[in-house]
């Protein structure tokens, strides 16, 4: 047998015989990193068919394009800006309590 999850069925040839065919595993969606939420944009296939596909076909343009999600990226890139503003604020308090 070729796995545990490997179904099969019986197929008749034009020749007239029965033979035993086997239906490829089911693929799961990619998935993001951080939500684990399926990613749009990216071919549900097989990992050796991927291994074949174009880099453009495998990801979304953007920023860790296919591997998180929008959501996750504008979280992230919000989270960034506001950790920076955070410093600049700090930085200016503290200046203003020299004075």
């Amino acid at each position: 047998s070729s796995g545990i999850n490997a179904e099969y069925g019986l197929n008749k040839t034009p020749g007239g015989k029965l033979v035993m065919m086997y239906a490829k595993k089911k693929t799961g969606m990619t998935k993001c990193g951080d939500c684990k939420r399926d990613l749009r944009g990216v071919p549900a296939v097989r990992p050796t068919k991927l291994a074949g596909l174009s880099r453009r076909v495998k990801s979304v343009s953007r920023a860790y394009g296919g591997s998180k999600c929008s959501g996750c990226v504008r979280s992230r890139i919000i989270r960034a800006f506001l950790i920076e503003e955070q410093k600049v604020v700090a930085r200016v308090l503290k200046a203003q309590a020299k004075k």
